[in-house]
C-alpha cells in the first residue's frame, strides 16, 4: 500500500473539511476541491488578520508542538485509509483512488493548536488522478508544511470565536508594547535584541532595526519617514505603557481655572474689606467730630458767664507757651531706630539704630547727638540685634544701660565707648531700668514675663527674679519709682507693664519684693511710665472693640495705710484724666508724662498719634490738647530734656529725630 501524504487545505471549525489524498492523486484535483471548499466557508478576513497576529506571537515551542501534533495526525490518518482499502474491493481501473475526507466538527483548547474531535472517513467524488509528486519537490514540500500548518491553524477559526473577548484584546493590546513589531519578539534589556527607536518614536529591536536600515531600507517600518542607522538610539526602558491622562489634564485645566476665579474673588474681597475699614475709619472720625460739637454746644448754653472764665482759661494756657519746631536729623537712612535716651552729665541724645557698615561692622548700638549744636557726634556699635530699651543712671555719670533681643543687657561707658559689663539673660530681652534707691541694682525684662534683679558688683548671674503673676507676656516697659516723703505714696518699687495689665513690685529691702496687680485693662496695655515727683503714672491702651481711638490714662498711686500689723497694705491705682488719640496702633509707642517747663506745677501729657503720624501735647490738670507736632513716620518714643535754662522736646521715628524748642 502507498504511502499517504496529508495536507491541510483550509480547516473552518464546525461544517469545515480537511481533505487527505493518496500520494499519486491528481493533485488537479485537490486544487479543485480546496477552491470549491473555500467558495462554500465564510469569509473572515478581518478575524484572520488578527488571529495570525496572534500566531505569530507564540513562542517556537508552540510551533514545534503544532507540527508535531500534525505529523501525529497525519499517521493516523494514513493508517485508517489502509485499513479501509483492505476491507474494499479494487476500484476500476478508468476510476481514480478515492480521497478520505475528514469533517471537523469540534475543537480543543490547547496550547498546542486546534485538534479535531471527531473524525469520519466518506469517500470523495471520482476525478482525474494527480500524478505522483516528483522527488525533488518533496523538499520544498516538507520545508512548506510548518508555514501552511501555520496559516492552516489561523484560517481554522470559527466564526463564533472571531469576535475576541475585551479582556483577550486588552491582553494583545498590553502585548504590542512589549514585542518588536518586526519580529513579533519580546525585546530585552541587554543584548541584540535591546529596546531601541527611530526619531519618529517608533519601537523595535535593535537588532532588526539594524538589519532592516542595513539592508536596503531607508524608511521606517511603520510610518515610512525618512531613517537611517545613525537615529537608533537606545531606550533604558522595561516595559512601555501609554497610560490615558486625557481627564486627569482637563481635570487639572478645571482647577486651574477655578483657582484662578478663586483668587480674583479673595482679591475683591481684600478690596472690599479695605474699603470696609476705611468707611469704619472715617466713620469713627465723624462721630468724634459730632460728640465734640455736641460738648461745645453744651458748654456754650452755661451761660455767658462761663463762657468768659473759659476763654480766659484757654488764652492763659496758650500764653503760657508752646514747643516750636527746631531741628530735623536724619539718624539711619535703613530705618530700624526705636529707643531715645537723655544724658545730663555729657549733653547728648541717644538714638538706637542698626550699624552704619552692616558688612564690616554688623550689629545694632546708638548714635550720639550733641544737644548744644544738634548734630551727630559718632556711632557706638553695642548690641548684634535690634535694642529695645535704653536708661542712664542718676548717681552713675556717662554710664548707659541697654536691652536688646540678642537675650543680653550691656554698661556702656560713654567716656570710653566701649562695653565695660554684660549679662546673658537666656531669653530676649525687652526693656531695662536702674533701681533709683540703690544704684547697684539693674532691672531686665524678658520676653516670658519674667524680670531679672542684677547687682552690678556681681558680674556672674542676676540676683533675684520676679515671677510673672498672670500670663508669661513679654514685658515692654519698665519703671522705677523712688522712695519719697508722700502721704498718698511713700513706698518705692518696680513698676512692670506687660500687655495683660501691669504689676507693682514693692522694693521693700535688699533683693526683697512684694508684688501688686494694678487694676488696669487686661489685653491691651502698650507702655507704662511713671512720674516721681508727683506719684503718676501714664499708661497707654491700644484700640480695640470696646474703645476703637488710642487712650493714654492718666492713674494717681496710692497706698493703703497700715492700721494692723497683721494687716498688708495694699498699693493701687486710680484714673485721674483719659486722652484720646487716633484709631491705629500697630506699634509698641513709648509715651511720656512730665512736668510743663511753663512751671506752675503744671503737668504735661506727651504720645505719638500713630494715625496722623503726629506728636500730640495735652495738659494733665485740663486735659486739653494743645498742640499737633506733625512727622514724617509714625512716633516711636518722645524724651524731654532741658540744655542751658532752655527746655526741648526729642520725638523719634525710625529714620529721623526731630527736635523742638519751648517758647
Amino acid at each position: 500500500m502507498e504511502d499517504m501524504e496529508v495536507e491541510v487545505m483550509h480547516p473552518l471549525g464546525e461544517g469545515g473539511v480537511i481533505v487527505v489524498s493518496e500520494s499519486d492523486s491528481s493533485t488537479e484535483e485537490e486544487g479543485v476541491s480546496v477552491q470549491a471548499d473555500r467558495s462554500r466557508r465564510p469569509v473572515q478576513r478581518p478575524v484572520q488578520r488578527r488571529r495570525r497576529r496572534r500566531i505569530g506571537l507564540s513562542t517556537r515551542e508552540e510551533l514545534q508542538a503544532l507540527i508535531r501534533d500534525t505529523e501525529e495526525l497525519s499517521e493516523r490518518l494514513r493508517r485508517h485509509t489502509a485499513d479501509a482499502q483492505s476491507h474494499q474491493p479494487a476500484p476500476p481501473p478508468s476510476s481514480s483512488r478515492p480521497a478520505a475526507v475528514i469533517t471537523h466538527t469540534s475543537h480543543q483548547s490547547s496550547a498546542t493548536g486546534l485538534l479535531p474531535a471527531h473524525v469520519s472517513s466518506q469517500p470523495s467524488s471520482s476525478g482525474p488522478s494527480v500524478p505522483p509528486e516528483p522527488e525533488g519537490t518533496s523538499a520544498e514540500a516538507q520545508a512548506e508544511e510548518p508555514r501552511r500548518e501555520t496559516e492552516a491553524a489561523s484560517e481554522s477559526v470559527d466564526p463564533t470565536e472571531a469576535a475576541a473577548s475585551p479582556a483577550e484584546e486588552a491582553e494583545a493590546d498590553e502585548g504590542e508594547g512589549e514585542t518588536c513589531s518586526i519580529c513579533f519578539e519580546p525585546w530585552t534589556t541587554a543584548g541584540d535584541h535591546r529596546l531601541a527607536a527611530l526619531r519618529c518614536g517608533h519601537l523595535f529591536g535593535y537588532i532588526c532595526i539594524s538589519r532592516w536600515l542595513t539592508g536596503g531600507g531607508n524608511k521606517c517600518p511603520q510610518c515610512n519617514k525618512p531613517a537611517k542607522r545613525g537615529h537608533i538610539i537606545f531606550l533604558y526602558a522595561r516595559r512601555l505603557k501609554a497610560l490615558d491622562n486625557t481627564e486627569e489634564v482637563r481635570l487639572k485645566s478645571r482647577l486651574e481655572l477655578e483657582q484662578g476665579s478663586r483668587r480674583m474673588e479673595q482679591l475683591e474681597v481684600a478690596q472690599c474689606r479695605q474699603q470696609l475699614q476705611l468707611v469704619a475709619d472715617e466713620n469713627v472720625r465723624l462721630r468724634r467730630e459730632v460728640e465734640e460739637l455736641r460738648r461745645w454746644k453744651a458748654q456754650a448754653s452755661f451761660g455767658s458767664s462761663q463762657g468768659s472764665s473759659l476763654s480766659s482759661q484757654r488764652q492763659d494756657s496758650s500764653s503760657a507757651g508752646h514747643y516750636v519746631f527746631s531741628k530735623a536729623l536724619l539718624v539711619s537712612q535703613t530705618g530700624s531706630s526705636r529707643v531715645l535716651s537723655y544724658c545730663e552729665p555729657l549733653g547728648c541724645l541717644l538714638a538706637s539704630q542698626p550699624s552704619t557698615h552692616a558688612t564690616l561692622l554688623p550689629g545694632f548700638g546708638v548714635k550720639m547727638i550733641s544737644t548744644a549744636t544738634l548734630k551727630p557726634s559718632q556711632y557706638i556699635p553695642i548690641h548684634t540685634k535690634q535694642i529695645r530699651g535704653l536708661a542712664f543712671s542718676q548717681h552713675q555719670d556717662s554710664l548707659l544701660l541697654s536691652a536688646a533681643f540678642d537675650s543680653t543687657i550691656k554698661l556702656t561707658s560713654l567716656m570710653t565707648n566701649t562695653v565695660v559689663q554684660a549679662y546673658n539673660t537666656g531669653r530676649p530681652v525687652w526693656s531695662c531700668c536702674w533701681c533709683h534707691d540703690n544704684n547697684n541694682y539693674i532691672y531686665a525684662g524678658l520676653s516670658n514675663g519674667s524680670v531679672l534683679v542684677y547687682d552690678t558688683r556681681d558680674t556672674s548671674t542676676h540676683v533675684r527674679e520676679l515671677a510673672p503673676l498672670r500670663s508669661s507676656c513679654p514685658v515692654v516697659s519698665l519703671s522705677y519709682i523712688p522712695r519719697a516723703a508722700s502721704s498718698t505714696f511713700p513706698c518705692g518699687g518696680l513698676i512692670a507693664g506687660t500687655l495683660e495689665g501691669g504689676c507693682f513690685w514693692e522694693h521693700i529691702e535688699g533683693t526683697t519684693y512684694t508684688p501688686h496687680i494694678l487694676p488696669l485693662e487686661s489685653g491691651n496695655c502698650t507702655d507704662i511710665q511713671v512720674e516721681p515727683e508727683s506719684r503718676h503714672c501714664l499708661v497707654t491702651y491700644r484700640p480695640g472693640r470696646t474703645n476703637p481711638s488710642l487712650r493714654c490714662v492718666l492713674m494717681e498711686l496710692s497706698r493703703t495705710p497700715q492700721t494692723d500689723s497683721n494687716q498688708t497694705p495694699v498699693c493701687s491705682c486710680s484714673p485721674v484724666q483719659t486722652f484720646t488719640a487716633g484709631s491705629s496702633c500697630k506699634l509698641l509707642t513709648k509715651n511720656r508724662v512730665f512736668k510743663s517747663p511753663a512751671g506752675e506745677g503744671a503737668t504735661l501729657v506727651c504720645a505719638g498719634d500713630e494715625a496722623s503720624n503726629s506728636t500730640m501735647v495735652w495738659d494733665a490738670g485740663t486735659g486739653a490738647l494743645l498742640q499737633k507736632m506733625p512727622a514724617d513716620l509714625p512716633v516711636l518714643d518722645i524724651c524731654p530734656f532741658q540744655v542751658n535754662q532752655g527746655s526741648y522736646l526729642a520725638s523719634l521715628t525710625e529714620k529721623m529725630l526731630k527736635v523742638y524748642k519751648w517758647e
